[in-house]
């Protein structure tokens, strides 16, 4: 897939985020493109291939349209834009009383994706990409491996879609419309790893990282998650017994953060503790 030059002088910058930045069309209000930082060719590319699949399975997501470079060698994607939209996360900061509504919401849309069936035989399993990152990972003991991949193996598997992010900025909405975005992690699996990701964001990242990253305080990213997990799970089920359950499962995050610091990250591995003792 070649990628079509475009110029920048044609878009304004919309938004920003940990890969790159976003922009809409300055004379054609259907079209926004992502585009990512110096230097990354083959991600924008990869997404670009799922987000098409994703789309075409029937997952409500931005309509993917070209894979694009600019004059100073940037690659992106441009999608159909969705005008008006705003991610869970940022609805939340801004209207903060609302914050048992938006939780909500976000669980239905959650619960509808993990019932969403997948052909294992056209998206990468989660185990699959948990081995490979445990692999390549040079920080953690032959010992501590065997572990974490009996822990992994033991999961039971099921056939149902994975966001691979799920973050609450990563859900949007306009109106009575719902969207997932940043869908390049998308794979088939068990829930569990899913939903660990939407109690890290919420509970275990720093305050810093909340409100540079969420725009909102700790405290009302906890409420978020306290009024997310029994409309996800059910209101019968105490809710230590479901941050007990998901805690490993955030703490194998630690493998896609240590790749990207190059480094060892105890705070994170902390969350591993009951799988490596």
């Amino acid at each position: 897939m070649k990628p079509i030059p475009i110029s920048l002088s044609d878009y304004v910058l919309s938004g920003g985020g940990a890969n790159g930045d976003s922009y809409d069309h300055k004379s054609d209000a259907s079209i926004m493109l992502k585009l990512y930082h110096p230097g990354k060719i083959q991600q924008p590319l990869d997404e670009m291939r799922m987000a098409r699949k994703v789309f075409d399975l029937g997952i409500p997501s931005p309509e993917p349209g070209d894979y694009v470079v600019t004059e100073d060698g940037r690659y992106g994607i441009r999608f159909k834009r969705i005008a008006g939209k705003k991610s869970y996360s940022r609805a939340t900061a801004d209207e903060p009383e609302k914050v048992a509504f938006f939780a909500a919401e976000f669980a239905q849309m959650c619960l509808q994706l993990h019932a969403t069936h997948v052909d294992p035989a056209v998206f990468e399993s989660v185990k699959e990409r948990y081995y490979r990152l445990l692999t390549e990972n040079p920080f953690f003991t032959t010992k501590e491996k065997d572990r974490i991949g009996r822990f992994i193996a033991d999961t039971p598997d099921e056939d149902t879609a994975i966001h691979g992010d799920l973050q609450y900025s990563n859900a949007i909405f306009v109106g009575n419309k719902r969207y997932f975005i940043d869908l390049g992690d998308f794979c088939w699996g068990n829930h569990l790893f899913d939903v660990a990701m939407v109690y890290l964001c919420c509970c275990l990242s720093k305050e810093a990282f909340i409100l540079e990253t969420f725009h909102m305080p700790k405290a009302l990213s906890t409420r978020f998650w306290q009024e997310f997990a029994p409309a996800y799970f059910g209101a019968d089920r105490p809710l230590k017994d479901i941050e007990a359950q998901l805690l490993p499962y955030a703490g194998l995050k630690t493998l896609i953060i240590e790749r990207n610091m190059n480094c060892p990250m105890p705070e994170f591995r902390a969350a591993l503790a009951s799988v490596l003792r």
